[in-house]
């Protein structure tokens, strides 16, 4: 029986991520300009049905990162669910979740900074979009760069400023509810729910044309497995960060969604603006509407700061280590941090201030619907995984995770059925068809290149289950701590 590789599976990184980091972490990456920006489109478009969605999505989100959690007690690795691929999919499959995941955060990143530049324009409507990306670009690449502990701070005190704002806007948002204070006292109901229309005013397929933003939203649940060669003790935090997920979707999401819908009617927000930033407008307190969109702003540079950056480094390094991107993108620094990785992932993320100031308009409809295609497909391979891994433990060729994902297979199939209807939806929709277009010539590319770095190869090339072996030259010598 093939036994996990504990004492290499860290991969030359530095366990320098504490329990609240990790926790923080995990919250943040599922907390960002999808519930924030995103959710206004979807609002107008689909009512308080939208509610249903989260449900729907969270619970099904919640079976992937289940099966990931079950994977990364098997054997820790950050970057994890490529070489779990690798391992049980098969070579090229490792090759293709390493690059699909670290596009598909690249993009996310873009929208990330795009949705920056939007916010700024609640103080400053002059300044250019692609100014404000660029900015927001170059100060997190810069914080990244620096060690893992400088990331772990940044994103714990992001990541809790959105927390604190979104706590803050439910309980004020009971209190208009409960009191009939403020300006929208009046009419502020729960009636708001399921009349001005009914609870899916423009029809049911409309409503479900949602979809799309919706899982977009959820886009960061699966950081947990990114994160796990650099988190202390794992096998306590990991299922830790996983079981609370179902608490922070259902207060988050869903209770945030409840209350801000039950203070305004739905008809009252519009595309493009923040639902937090509007139903404080509606209340009646301004400053605290530019305090929300000073949050909705730290949401999107965290959201850019763990997925876009951090998340791409650490699975381009993988791609590096698995002989499946040039040698030196595996390197650390000193501080543990791989740097050349980062470099290049920002390189290409700065492209997205070319979006923007190209079609500004546009620029974050055309990159979540490329982030969603990118996600639902990396979501899938870890659900296929994970079925590989189980049948691998019933046939007793690897040992068993003590974290189990609860209804396997048939919670997999499930997951995996409503990806492919979501699918369906996001080719349904001209706006957002784009997506699968380029994920269509996405999968090309990888096929292309992955012939072309087989042929070129002299080496005996990808057995699976070895990327945690490191070469001397690509770690450093600093204590691990």
């Amino acid at each position: 029986m093939k036994k996990p590789q504990g004492a290499a599976a860290q991969g030359g990184y530095k366990r320098s991520l504490g329990t609240r980091q990790m926790q923080m972490i995990a919250i943040g990456g599922t907390i960002g300009t999808g519930l924030f920006l995103g959710a206004g489109t979807a609002i107008s478009q689909a009512g308080s049905s939208l509610i249903i969605w989260y449900a729907i999505a969270g619970a099904v989100l919640f079976l992937v990162v289940r099966a990931l959690g079950e994977l990364l007690l098997y054997r820790r690795v950050t970057g994890s669910f490529a070489d779990y691929a690798r391992e049980f999919l098969g070579p090229f499959w490792g090759y293709a979740t390493a690059w699909t995941y670290w596009i598909m955060w690249v993009t996310t990143g873009m929208a990330e900074i795009t949705a920056a530049g939007q916010f700024v324009h609640y103080w400053a409507p002059g300044f250019d979009q692609w100014k404000t990306a660029l900015i927001a670009l170059v100060v997190l690449a810069g914080a990244n760069l620096i060690s893992v502990k400088v990331f772990g701070e940044l994103e714990f005190w992001f990541a809790m400023i959105k927390v604190t704002a979104i706590l803050g806007m439910i309980l004020i948002g009971l209190g208009v509810l409960t009191l009939g204070f403020s300006d929208a006292g009046d009419t502020a109901s729960v009636t708001h729910l399921w009349a001005d229309g009914g609870i899916a005013p423009h029809g049911a397929w409309n409503s479900l044309m949602t979809l799309q933003i919706v899982l977009f939203a959820y886009l960061g649940v699966e950081l947990v497995g990114v994160t796990a060669g650099e988190t202390k003790d794992p096998e306590k935090n990991i299922p830790r960060a996983i079981n609370t997920l179902p608490i922070r979707f259902g207060l988050f999401y869903l209770g945030s969604l409840l209350v801000i819908l039950s203070v305004v009617s739905w008809s009252e927000f519009q595309p493009g603006t923040s639902p937090f930033v509007a139903a404080f407008a509606k209340i009646g307190i301004p400053a605290a509407a530019g305090i929300v969109n000073f949050v909705v702003l730290t949401s999107a540079l965290s959201s850019c700061n763990a997925g876009g950056l951090y998340a791409t480094a650490r699975m381009l390094r993988t791609a590096a280590l698995n002989g499946h991107a040039p040698r030196g993108l595996a390197r650390l620094s000193e501080q543990g941090v791989p740097r050349a990785a980062l470099a290049v992932s920002s390189a290409v993320m700065a492209l997205g201030v070319g979006v923007n100031a190209l079609d500004p308009e546009h620029a974050f409809l055309y990159i979540t619907s490329v982030s969603t295609g990118g996600a639902i497909l990396v979501w899938s391979i870890i659900l296929v995984t994970h079925m590989r891994y189980r049948r691998a433990v019933n046939e007793g060729r690897v040992a068993a995770s003590p974290y189990r994902m609860p209804g396997a297979p048939y919670t997999n199939w499930l997951a995996l059925a409503c990806f492919a209807f979501v699918t369906v939806l996001i080719s349904w929709n001209s706006d957002t068809r784009l997506a699968l277009y380029v994920m269509g010539v996405w999968v090309v590319l990888l096929v292309v290149g992955y012939a072309v770095l087989r042929a070129r190869r002299t080496d005996t090339p990808d057995e699976p289950g070895t990327a945690e072996a490191l070469p001397a030259d690509l770690t450093t010598s600093a204590p691990q701590n």
